[in-house]
């Protein structure tokens, strides 16, 4: 008889983990440019010699740290609309209802993308490059749903679907309701009528 393996126990993160998931954080918390790399290495519980081993500057970090985030927001994003309808046509709405999940959320600081490109404002930053990379990827989840729900423009109604989903996010910030998600619904049922999607 074998004997059964003894579950492992998780490691804990390393330094590079730390400083990564620290920077999100509290950029997301702040800003880029109102977080200092002497803050992010003393939240982390890293030595400073850590930081200059895994990057080579802040830029490097922050643009890690996005592509983190960016990786885990489209998995919780995605599977939360998938969940939400049985129907392409359906999950295209449930869409805003994730959204409005998160407008709710505690730590709802609006888009991390959005923030940094506003920030950065240069499209050569690499931090920049994720932002714009995590609107690519989002826009063709929502075209592949579009497609899917048979709209007789797809690439049209998924771009116009993705001024809501970020019109809703903005509004939802500065406002400080969750409300725009339901706003932007019911405008995204217009659109899906007008595209010939039911």
């Amino acid at each position: 008889m074998t004997t059964p393996a003894v579950p492992s126990t998780p490691a804990a993160p390393g330094p590079r983990d730390r400083l990564l998931a620290t920077a999100e954080r509290l950029i997301y918390a702040s800003s880029i440019q109102g977080t200092g790399v002497d803050a992010i290495v003393r939240e982390s519980g890293t030595a400073r010699k850590s930081f200059y081993l895994y990057f080579d500057s802040k830029e490097a970090l922050v643009a890690e740290a996005l592509r983190r985030r960016d990786d885990r927001w489209m998995a919780w994003y995605e599977q939360g609309t998938l969940a939400s309808g049985k129907t392409p046509a359906k999950q295209l709405l449930g869409m805003f209802d994730v959204l409005r999940e998160w407008f709710t959320s505690d730590d709802y600081y609006g888009c991390a993308f959005l923030n940094a490109a506003g920030e950065i404002k240069s499209p050569d930053n690499e931090i920049f490059k994720v932002s714009r990379l995590h609107k690519e990827r989002l826009l063709a989840f929502i075209l592949g749903l579009c497609e899917q729900a048979g709209a007789k423009d797809p690439v049209a109604l998924s771009r116009q679907l993705l001024v809501l989903v970020d019109g809703a996010i903005a509004v939802a910030l500065v406002s400080g309701q969750p409300d725009p998600a339901d706003d932007a619904k019911n405008v995204a049922t217009c659109l899906l009528m007008a595209a010939g999607v039911s």
